[in-house]
């Protein structure tokens, strides 16, 4: 039998889930309370349960969307002996994955949860995106250090272009109604990106996988 905890939980994941879903299909002008109930199967009032308005579903979404991009980068380092670019592609795949589209769909979230122009979201949002930046930044320096990223770049300012792409990506994705892939055009991008950072003196294979000397 379920906990109340987990009952909780379970309930505020819905909400959050359907507040992406309704924000992401239908702009954020579209996101109400009564609309988030609906979606959820629920009634305004137990909305409210869980949590204090419409601004409270919305940082909590903010947190859950961070956390979850945080932890593709994460764990795709783990699993890597050092940074390579090749791990900083997977780690950016991860959010476009078929199984879990929603991480990838997060960028636009952000940017409609933005467009609604309330100051407190803004600042919460920008953390979000600053944190991402923070931890590709530090992905791409680490990667300068063992030689497998050009040294002559900022970090900072590599990270930001990136974010640039997959934000910008994502949007075209939104407008065209995802009518590609976006795995499949994000890898056409990293392509051309990861060959403006690698180290000089090397290319990347035949298959695009790997560098040669």
């Amino acid at each position: 039998m379920a906990t109340v905890k987990e009952h909780t939980e379970v309930r505020q994941q819905q909400i959050i889930d359907a507040a992406r879903k309704l924000i992401f299909n239908n702009g954020s002008e579209f996101l109400t309370v009564k609309n988030i109930a609906a979606e959820v199967g629920i009634s305004e009032g137990a909305i409210y349960k869980h949590f204090r308005s419409k601004k409270s579903i919305l940082t909590f979404l903010l947190d859950h969307i961070e956390r979850a991009l945080l932890a593709d980068i994460a764990q795709v380092k783990a699993t890597a002996a050092y940074v390579t670019l090749d791990v900083i592609e997977k780690a950016v795949e991860r959010h476009f994955s078929a199984y879990d589209l929603h991480k990838g769909i997060s960028f636009q979230v952000i940017a409609e949860i933005i467009s609604l122009g309330d100051r407190d979201l803004n600042t919460r949002a920008a953390l979000t995106v600053e944190r991402y930046i923070s931890s590709l930044k530090d992905l791409h320096a680490e990667g300068m250090d063992r030689g497998t990223i050009r040294r002559d770049i900022d970090p900072e300012a590599a990270a930001t272009l990136l974010f640039g792409l997959i934000q910008g990506l994502v949007s075209i994705w939104t407008l065209r109604n995802g009518s590609f892939d976006l795995n499949t055009k994000f890898t056409e991008l990293w392509h051309i990106y990861k060959e403006a950072i690698l180290p000089r003196g090397k290319k990347t294979s035949s298959k695009g996988a790997g560098t040669i000397e």
